[in-house]
Protein backbone atom coordinates (compact mmCIF):
# COMPACT_ATOMS: atom_id res chain seq x y z
CA UNK A 1 0.00 0.00 0.00
CA UNK A 2 3.22 2.57 0.76
CA UNK A 3 3.65 1.98 -2.55
CA UNK A 4 0.82 2.68 -4.08
CA UNK A 5 0.01 6.01 -2.21
CA UNK A 6 3.91 7.29 -2.92
CA UNK A 7 3.03 6.47 -6.69
CA UNK A 8 -0.61 8.97 -6.01
CA UNK A 9 1.35 11.59 -4.47
CA UNK A 10 3.59 11.66 -7.15
CA UNK A 11 1.49 11.67 -10.01
CA UNK A 12 -0.97 14.40 -8.60
CA UNK A 13 2.65 16.16 -7.53
CA UNK A 14 1.71 16.70 -3.86
CA UNK A 15 4.24 16.99 -1.41
CA UNK A 16 5.36 13.57 0.56
CA UNK A 17 3.76 15.31 3.57
CA UNK A 18 0.50 14.34 2.26
CA UNK A 19 1.51 11.04 3.32
CA UNK A 20 0.15 12.00 6.50
CA UNK A 21 -3.18 13.14 5.10
CA UNK A 22 -3.46 9.60 3.23
CA UNK A 23 -3.31 7.54 6.47
CA UNK A 24 -5.42 10.15 8.98
CA UNK A 25 -8.17 11.38 6.48
CA UNK A 26 -8.47 9.36 3.21
CA UNK A 27 -7.94 5.62 4.49
CA UNK A 28 -10.11 5.90 7.59
CA UNK A 29 -12.52 7.02 4.63
CA UNK A 30 -11.47 4.05 2.36
CA UNK A 31 -12.49 1.65 5.04
CA UNK A 32 -15.82 2.92 5.97
CA UNK A 33 -16.76 3.27 2.00
CA UNK A 34 -15.56 -0.88 2.00
CA UNK A 35 -18.14 -1.28 4.94
CA UNK A 36 -20.74 0.39 3.58
CA UNK A 37 -20.81 -1.94 0.66
CA UNK A 38 -20.26 -4.87 2.76
CA UNK A 39 -23.57 -4.00 4.39
CA UNK A 40 -25.48 -4.38 0.85
CA UNK A 41 -25.90 -6.57 -1.86
CA UNK A 42 -25.69 -3.90 -4.43
CA UNK A 43 -22.73 -1.17 -5.36
CA UNK A 44 -22.54 1.63 -2.90
CA UNK A 45 -22.91 5.17 -4.51
CA UNK A 46 -21.32 7.88 -2.71
CA UNK A 47 -21.39 11.65 -3.08
CA UNK A 48 -18.54 13.74 -2.45
CA UNK A 49 -19.39 17.94 -1.77
CA UNK A 50 -17.02 20.41 -1.58
CA UNK A 51 -16.49 24.31 -2.93
CA UNK A 52 -14.14 24.80 -5.49
CA UNK A 53 -10.44 23.88 -4.39
CA UNK A 54 -11.11 21.79 -1.53
CA UNK A 55 -9.25 18.72 -3.22
CA UNK A 56 -12.32 16.73 -4.11
CA UNK A 57 -10.61 15.30 -7.17
CA UNK A 58 -7.74 14.34 -5.40
CA UNK A 59 -9.46 12.77 -2.36
CA UNK A 60 -11.62 11.23 -5.49
CA UNK A 61 -8.52 9.96 -7.14
CA UNK A 62 -6.78 8.21 -3.94
CA UNK A 63 -10.09 6.67 -2.68
CA UNK A 64 -10.91 5.04 -6.38
CA UNK A 65 -7.22 3.46 -6.40
CA UNK A 66 -7.33 2.22 -2.47
CA UNK A 67 -10.61 0.86 -2.71
CA UNK A 68 -9.78 -0.70 -6.00
CA UNK A 69 -6.29 -1.92 -5.27
CA UNK A 70 -5.96 -2.46 -1.63
CA UNK A 71 -9.87 -3.27 -0.71
CA UNK A 72 -10.59 -5.40 -3.24
CA UNK A 73 -13.54 -3.19 -4.26
CA UNK A 74 -13.76 -2.41 -8.07
CA UNK A 75 -14.52 1.57 -8.27
CA UNK A 76 -15.69 3.97 -10.61
CA UNK A 77 -15.65 7.56 -10.53
CA UNK A 78 -17.08 10.90 -11.98
CA UNK A 79 -17.19 13.89 -11.59
CA UNK A 80 -20.80 16.83 -12.33
CA UNK A 81 -18.07 19.04 -13.87
CA UNK A 82 -18.34 15.93 -16.50
CA UNK A 83 -22.20 16.17 -16.73
CA UNK A 84 -21.55 20.20 -18.05
CA UNK A 85 -24.21 20.30 -20.82
CA UNK A 86 -22.05 21.21 -24.35
CA UNK A 87 -21.56 24.72 -25.03
CA UNK A 88 -24.24 24.57 -27.94
CA UNK A 89 -27.04 23.17 -24.71
CA UNK A 90 -25.85 26.14 -22.93
CA UNK A 91 -26.05 28.66 -25.48
CA UNK A 92 -29.46 27.53 -26.34
CA UNK A 93 -30.29 28.05 -22.54
CA UNK A 94 -28.55 31.23 -22.15
CA UNK A 95 -30.94 32.38 -25.49
CA UNK A 96 -34.03 30.42 -24.12
CA UNK A 97 -34.45 31.18 -20.46
CA UNK A 98 -31.22 33.68 -19.40
CA UNK A 99 -28.06 34.52 -20.12
CA UNK A 100 -26.05 33.60 -17.35
CA UNK A 101 -26.69 30.15 -18.17
CA UNK A 102 -24.06 30.42 -20.64
CA UNK A 103 -21.40 30.06 -17.52
CA UNK A 104 -21.41 26.43 -16.73
CA UNK A 105 -21.48 24.89 -12.90
CA UNK A 106 -25.16 26.24 -11.37
CA UNK A 107 -28.02 23.68 -11.29
CA UNK A 108 -29.39 23.66 -14.72
CA UNK A 109 -26.26 23.25 -16.75
CA UNK A 110 -25.65 19.78 -16.30
CA UNK A 111 -27.03 16.61 -18.04
CA UNK A 112 -28.39 15.17 -14.87
CA UNK A 113 -29.95 12.35 -16.98
CA UNK A 114 -26.65 11.64 -18.60
CA UNK A 115 -25.33 10.93 -15.07
CA UNK A 116 -28.07 8.39 -13.93
CA UNK A 117 -27.69 6.62 -16.84
CA UNK A 118 -23.79 5.87 -16.16
CA UNK A 119 -24.66 4.84 -12.37
CA UNK A 120 -27.38 2.51 -13.70
CA UNK A 121 -24.72 1.06 -16.26
CA UNK A 122 -22.23 0.67 -13.70
CA UNK A 123 -24.50 -1.25 -11.32
CA UNK A 124 -25.50 -3.56 -13.99
CA UNK A 125 -22.66 -3.95 -15.73
CA UNK A 126 -21.27 -7.60 -16.13
CA UNK A 127 -17.84 -8.91 -15.56
CA UNK A 128 -16.53 -7.55 -19.81
CA UNK A 129 -18.89 -5.12 -19.54
CA UNK A 130 -17.01 -1.65 -20.91
CA UNK A 131 -19.40 1.82 -19.79
CA UNK A 132 -17.89 5.24 -21.22
CA UNK A 133 -17.46 7.77 -17.93
CA UNK A 134 -18.37 11.31 -19.21
CA UNK A 135 -15.50 14.05 -19.60
CA UNK A 136 -15.61 17.61 -19.84
CA UNK A 137 -12.69 20.01 -21.45
CA UNK A 138 -12.48 23.14 -19.28
CA UNK A 139 -9.81 24.80 -21.27
CA UNK A 140 -12.49 24.68 -24.18
CA UNK A 141 -15.30 24.84 -22.23
CA UNK A 142 -16.66 21.91 -23.97
CA UNK A 143 -17.64 18.34 -23.34
CA UNK A 144 -14.90 16.16 -24.85
CA UNK A 145 -16.22 14.10 -27.32
CA UNK A 146 -17.55 10.53 -26.97
CA UNK A 147 -14.61 8.28 -28.64
CA UNK A 148 -12.20 10.55 -26.11
CA UNK A 149 -14.39 9.39 -23.01
CA UNK A 150 -12.51 6.71 -20.42
CA UNK A 151 -14.00 3.31 -20.04
CA UNK A 152 -14.57 1.66 -17.10
CA UNK A 153 -14.59 -2.34 -17.89
CA UNK A 154 -16.82 -4.67 -15.65
CA UNK A 155 -18.71 -3.69 -12.52
CA UNK A 156 -18.14 -1.45 -10.11
CA UNK A 157 -18.95 -1.97 -6.46
CA UNK A 158 -18.55 1.25 -5.29
CA UNK A 159 -19.54 4.68 -7.44
CA UNK A 160 -18.09 7.57 -6.28
CA UNK A 161 -19.68 10.93 -7.75
CA UNK A 162 -18.10 14.44 -6.81
CA UNK A 163 -18.85 17.88 -7.04
CA UNK A 164 -19.31 21.32 -5.41
CA UNK A 165 -23.26 21.08 -5.50
CA UNK A 166 -23.58 17.32 -4.97
CA UNK A 167 -26.24 16.90 -2.40
CA UNK A 168 -26.98 20.39 -2.04
CA UNK A 169 -31.04 21.26 -0.76
CA UNK A 170 -33.24 24.53 -2.62
CA UNK A 171 -33.96 27.50 -0.64
CA UNK A 172 -35.97 27.60 2.22
CA UNK A 173 -38.14 30.31 0.77
CA UNK A 174 -39.54 32.44 -1.70
CA UNK A 175 -37.88 35.85 0.34
CA UNK A 176 -34.81 34.35 0.72
CA UNK A 177 -34.50 33.31 -3.35
CA UNK A 178 -35.01 36.60 -4.17
CA UNK A 179 -33.06 38.61 -1.87
CA UNK A 180 -29.80 38.89 -3.55
CA UNK A 181 -26.51 37.53 -2.36
CA UNK A 182 -23.88 39.67 -4.88
CA UNK A 183 -23.59 42.14 -7.43
CA UNK A 184 -24.08 39.69 -9.76
CA UNK A 185 -27.36 38.93 -9.49
CA UNK A 186 -28.34 42.21 -8.36
CA UNK A 187 -27.48 43.94 -11.47
CA UNK A 188 -27.22 40.37 -14.15
CA UNK A 189 -30.78 39.03 -12.54
CA UNK A 190 -32.69 41.49 -11.15
CA UNK A 191 -36.25 39.93 -11.61
CA UNK A 192 -34.54 36.39 -10.26
CA UNK A 193 -35.38 34.21 -13.30
CA UNK A 194 -31.87 32.51 -13.31
CA UNK A 195 -32.20 32.04 -9.69
CA UNK A 196 -35.80 30.45 -9.69
CA UNK A 197 -34.90 28.54 -12.65
CA UNK A 198 -31.96 27.21 -10.99
CA UNK A 199 -33.85 26.52 -7.49
CA UNK A 200 -36.45 24.27 -9.37
CA UNK A 201 -34.02 22.22 -11.00
CA UNK A 202 -32.41 21.68 -7.82
CA UNK A 203 -36.04 20.75 -5.99
CA UNK A 204 -36.68 18.23 -9.25
CA UNK A 205 -33.86 16.49 -11.35
CA UNK A 206 -31.21 16.96 -9.25
CA UNK A 207 -32.80 16.07 -5.70
CA UNK A 208 -34.01 12.91 -7.47
CA UNK A 209 -30.50 12.40 -8.42
CA UNK A 210 -28.86 12.92 -5.62
CA UNK A 211 -31.62 10.92 -3.47
CA UNK A 212 -29.62 7.59 -4.91
CA UNK A 213 -26.75 8.63 -2.98
CA UNK A 214 -26.44 5.79 -0.09
CA UNK A 215 -23.98 8.20 2.07
CA UNK A 216 -22.93 12.02 1.44
CA UNK A 217 -19.42 13.24 2.26
CA UNK A 218 -18.81 16.93 2.87
CA UNK A 219 -15.58 18.90 2.46
CA UNK A 220 -16.08 21.65 4.57
CA UNK A 221 -14.16 24.72 3.24
CA UNK A 222 -13.44 27.45 5.68
CA UNK A 223 -15.05 30.48 4.50
CA UNK A 224 -16.15 31.65 0.71
CA UNK A 225 -13.15 34.24 0.35
CA UNK A 226 -11.26 30.67 0.79
CA UNK A 227 -12.92 29.31 -1.78
CA UNK A 228 -12.28 32.43 -4.06
CA UNK A 229 -8.51 31.78 -3.33
CA UNK A 230 -8.52 28.41 -4.25
CA UNK A 231 -10.66 29.03 -7.47
CA UNK A 232 -8.29 31.32 -8.65
CA UNK A 233 -5.15 29.28 -7.94
CA UNK A 234 -6.63 26.56 -9.54
CA UNK A 235 -7.20 28.50 -12.92
CA UNK A 236 -3.71 29.75 -12.82
CA UNK A 237 -2.83 26.01 -12.89
CA UNK A 238 -5.24 25.04 -15.83
CA UNK A 239 -3.40 28.21 -17.65
CA UNK A 240 0.20 26.73 -16.77
CA UNK A 241 -0.88 23.12 -17.71
CA UNK A 242 -2.23 24.37 -21.02
CA UNK A 243 -0.17 27.42 -21.64
CA UNK A 244 -3.16 29.44 -22.37
CA UNK A 245 -3.93 32.96 -22.05
CA UNK A 246 -6.82 34.00 -20.62
CA UNK A 247 -9.47 36.20 -22.76
CA UNK A 248 -11.05 38.98 -20.08
CA UNK A 249 -14.48 39.24 -21.27
CA UNK A 250 -16.81 41.88 -19.14
CA UNK A 251 -19.77 39.50 -20.53
CA UNK A 252 -19.24 35.84 -21.58
CA UNK A 253 -21.99 35.24 -24.39
CA UNK A 254 -19.81 34.59 -27.52
CA UNK A 255 -18.98 31.57 -29.05
CA UNK A 256 -16.72 28.96 -27.90
CA UNK A 257 -12.91 29.57 -28.25
CA UNK A 258 -9.76 27.43 -28.24
CA UNK A 259 -8.97 28.60 -25.12
CA UNK A 260 -11.31 29.42 -22.14
CA UNK A 261 -8.90 30.32 -19.64
CA UNK A 262 -10.48 33.06 -17.01
CA UNK A 263 -8.16 36.31 -15.89
CA UNK A 264 -8.36 36.68 -12.06
CA UNK A 265 -11.10 39.16 -12.69
CA UNK A 266 -13.34 36.73 -14.55
CA UNK A 267 -12.65 34.07 -11.80
CA UNK A 268 -14.14 37.12 -9.65
CA UNK A 269 -17.50 37.05 -11.37
CA UNK A 270 -17.17 32.98 -12.16
CA UNK A 271 -17.85 32.17 -8.20
CA UNK A 272 -20.54 34.47 -7.99
CA UNK A 273 -22.36 32.02 -9.58
CA UNK A 274 -21.65 29.44 -7.00
CA UNK A 275 -21.78 31.57 -4.24
CA UNK A 276 -25.83 31.07 -3.08
CA UNK A 277 -25.46 27.36 -2.97
CA UNK A 278 -21.97 27.71 -1.44
CA UNK A 279 -22.91 29.94 1.17
CA UNK A 280 -25.98 27.84 1.97
CA UNK A 281 -24.34 24.43 2.04
CA UNK A 282 -21.45 25.86 4.52
CA UNK A 283 -24.33 26.60 6.73
CA UNK A 284 -26.79 23.82 6.67
CA UNK A 285 -25.09 20.60 5.70
CA UNK A 286 -22.62 19.82 7.99
CA UNK A 287 -25.75 18.71 9.92
CA UNK A 288 -26.63 16.57 7.98
CA UNK A 289 -23.56 14.97 5.89
CA UNK A 290 -23.22 11.32 6.48
CA UNK A 291 -19.36 12.39 6.82
CA UNK A 292 -17.90 15.85 7.51
CA UNK A 293 -14.23 16.74 6.57
CA UNK A 294 -13.06 20.20 8.14
CA UNK A 295 -10.24 21.54 5.04
CA UNK A 296 -7.95 24.31 6.56
CA UNK A 297 -6.89 27.46 5.13
CA UNK A 298 -3.53 25.77 4.06
CA UNK A 299 -6.13 22.71 2.26
CA UNK A 300 -5.40 20.42 5.09
CA UNK A 301 -7.65 17.96 5.82
CA UNK A 302 -9.04 16.89 9.52
CA UNK A 303 -9.77 14.00 10.37
CA UNK A 304 -13.27 12.49 9.14
CA UNK A 305 -16.18 12.93 11.19
CA UNK A 306 -18.62 9.79 9.80
CA UNK A 307 -22.01 10.19 11.41
CA UNK A 308 -23.43 6.43 11.66
CA UNK A 309 -27.23 6.34 10.14
CA UNK A 310 -29.84 4.56 12.32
Amino acid sequence: MTATIQNLINQESLPNSYADTVEKTILPLAQHIHSLRQAQERPVVIGIHGAQGTGKSTLTEFLRELLTTHYHTPTASFSLDDLYLTRVEREKLAEDVHPLFITRGVPGTHDIALGQQVIDQLEAAGRDTETPIPAFDKSRDDRKPRQQWPVFRGRAEAILVEGWCMGAVPATSEEELMEPVNELERSEDPEGTWRQYVDRCLRGEYSRFFSHLDNLIMLRAPSMECVLQWRTLQEHKLRKRTDGAPKDRSVDTGPAQPSRIMSDREVVRFIMHYERITRASLAEMPARADCVINVGEDHSFGEPLIRQRQ
